[in-house]
C-alpha cells in the first residue's frame, strides 16, 4: 500500500487525539446480523460503494511527525487487507448470539491489532457460520453519529432498493419535545432552572474529575480494569412491553424505562453477588454519552459529508453524570421509573454535557493530549458505569443485497461496566420483535 502526497497531511482534531492516547484507547464493534448466508464478493462490492469506505479518515494513515504529533495521510485502501472473513463456529456449543458475543469479547483484547502503521485503522470480520458482519472501527475516525450514519447511507430499504433509509426520531416525536407554553413567566423559569442544574452539576462534575468517587461496590470498575478480559452479553427488550410501562407514569419515555431498568438490574445484581455488602442509599454513578449535533436526517449528513467531509464529521459529544441510589426493593417497582425520570429531567434542563465537550476540547488545547486524557480516565475511574445509546433506521434494511436482523454495537477500553443500547422505531422492531443492548463485564 502506497501513501500519497505527504503534502496532504491532515492533523487529527482534539477529540481524535483523545481517543490515541493510552488511557482512553478505545475501539468500536459493531455486529450486524444478516438474514442470509454471507456472500464475500457482494459484501466487498456493497463495503466499496459505502461513503464511509470512501471518506478522507477510511482512507488515510495514521502517522506522527518528528515532534511526535499525529496525522492523517491519504493512502490507497486495500479491501482484502480489511475484510476478514472468518469460516466455521467461533465458539463451539454456543448459540449464534452467544458465539457472536464471545468473538467480540475476544477481539477487544486484539486493539492493537488495529493500531498498525500501514494501513487505515478499520476493519470488518465475516462470521460465515453465524451470518454476521462484524466492524471493527477505532474511535478516532468518528462517534457513533458521525460512523451510524455514514454505514447507513451504504444500505438500502427492504422494499425499495433504490431508497436511503432514515435514522432519528420522527417529526410528530420532535414536535413533542418543541412543545412548551408561551408565556413569558415560563421562559423565564426554565432560563432559571436550566443555570441552576447547570451550576450544580458542572461542579459535581470537576469534583469527580479531581477526588470525589463511587465507593466500592461488586460491579466497581477502576484503574486497570480495562485491562482484563472480557465479558460480553446481550439483553432483549419487547418494544411494546417498554411502552405499556413508559405509559404507567405520565411524560416518561423510553430512555427513562431502559434507565430505570439499568439501575434496578445493578442493584438486583449487587444483591446476588455480595448480599448485606451495600448500605441502603448507597451512590452508584454512571458516565451517559450525550450527541450534541443538532439531529438530521440521514440523506443531508451523506450529502454534506461529500462536499465537506470535515464539516460536522468526527467526534462531538459530551458527557453527564447519572447517579441512582441502592435500594433492596420499593414497594411499587414503577418507583425505580419515577426516580429515574425525575433525574433525568434535571440532566436535561443543564449545559453539564456542552461543558464536558468545551472543558475537554479547552484541556486538549492547552494543556495537551496526555494530560486531557487523563482527566477523562480519571472521572470513568471515579464513576461505576456507562451508557450511551444511538438511533437507528426506521426501516428494514439490506447490505449488500442482504437483510440486516440486527445491529448491535459497544466499545472498549473503559475501565466500566459498559452498557450500550441500538435503538430503532416500531417498524423494524416489529420484524426483530425486540431492543437489543449490549454490556461489558469483567
Amino acid at each position: 500500500m502506497g501513501s500519497l502526497e505527504n503534502g496532504s497531511d491532515e492533523p487529527l482534531t482534539p477529540e481524535g487525539r483523545l481517543f490515541l492516547q493510552k488511557e482512553m484507547n478505545q475501539v468500536i464493534y459493531c455486529a450486524i446480523g444478516m438474514k442470509q448466508p454471507l456472500d464475500v464478493d457482494a459484501l466487498k462490492l456493497a463495503i466499496q460503494s459505502c461513503p464511509m469506505y470512501t471518506h478522507p479518515r477510511f482512507c488515510s494513515l495514521l502517522v506522527r511527525d518528528s515532534a511526535g504529533r499525529e496525522h492523517w495521510r491519504r493512502t490507497r485502501v486495500e479491501i482484502y487487507r480489511h475484510v476478514v472473513p472468518v469460516h466455521g463456529p467461533v465458539a463451539e456449543g454456543l448459540s449464534d448470539e452467544a458465539a457472536v458475543n464471545k468473538f467480540l469479547a475476544d477481539l477487544s483484547t486484539d486493539s492493537p491489532g488495529l493500531m498498525g502503521d500501514d494501513k487505515p485503522l478499520w476493519d470488518v470480520h465475516l462470521l460465515m457460520a453465524h451470518q454476521c458482519m462484524v466492524v471493527r472501527i477505532h474511535h478516532a475516525l468518528g462517534d457513533g453519529i458521525s460512523l451510524i450514519s455514514s454505514f447507513l447511507a451504504g444500505s438500502r430499504l427492504v422494499d425499495d432498493p433504490e431508497a436511503l433509509p432514515t435514522i432519528g426520531p420522527s417529526l410528530s416525536m420532535m414536535k413533542r419535545r418543541s412543545d412548551g407554553g408561551g408565556e413569558w413567566w415560563k421562559a423565564v423559569v426554565r432560563v432559571l432552572e436550566v443555570v441552576w442544574f447547570t451550576v450544580v452539576f458542572v461542579v459535581e462534575f470537576v469534583l469527580r474529575t479531581m477526588w470525589v468517587s463511587d465507593r466500592t461496590t461488586p460491579v466497581s470498575g477502576g484503574a486497570g480494569v480495562e485491562l482484563w478480559p472480557r465479558k460480553l452479553a446481550t439483553a432483549r427488550f419487547s418494544l411494546e412491553d417498554l411502552k405499556v410501562v413508559k405509559s404507567a407514569v405520565a411524560n416518561a419515555t423510553i430512555n427513562d424505562v431502559l434507565f430505570g431498568i439499568i439501575s434496578v438490574g445493578l442493584f438486583k445484581y449487587i444483591d446476588h453477588q455480595s448480599p448485606n455488602a451495600v448500605r441502603e442509599g448507597t451512590r452508584i454513578t454512571g458516565v451517559a454519552v450525550v450527541n450534541l449535533r443538532e439531529q438530521r436526517g440521514l440523506q443531508e449528513l451523506s450529502n454534506m459529508m461529500k462536499g465537506n467531509p470535515g464539516l460536522r464529521w468526527g467526534n462531538k459529544f459530551g458527557i453527564i453524570l447519572l447517579p441512582v441510589h441502592y435500594s433492596r426493593s420499593f414497594g411499587d417497582p414503577l418507583e425505580y421509573l419515577r426516580k429515574a425520570k425525575s433525574m433525568m429531567d434535571r440532566k436535561k434542563k443543564s449545559l453539564e454535557a456542552h461543558f464536558s465537550y468545551k472543558i475537554g476540547d479547552m484541556a486538549m488545547t492547552f494543556l495537551g493530549a496526555h494530560v486531557a486524557s487523563l482527566l477523562n480516565y480519571r472521572i470513568f475511574c471515579n464513576t461505576t458505569f456507562s451508557i450511551s445509546n444511538v438511533y437507528g433506521p426506521r426501516e428494514e434494511l439490506t447490505f449488500g443485497g442482504n437483510p440486516i436482523t440486527y445491529i448491535r454495537a459497544t466499545t472498549s477500553s473503559l475501565p466500566h461496566v459498559r452498557l450500550q443500547n441500538t435503538r430503532a422505531s416500531s417498524s423494524v422492531v416489529s420484524r426483530m420483535k425486540s431492543l437489543s443492548g449490549l454490556m461489558w463485564g469483567v
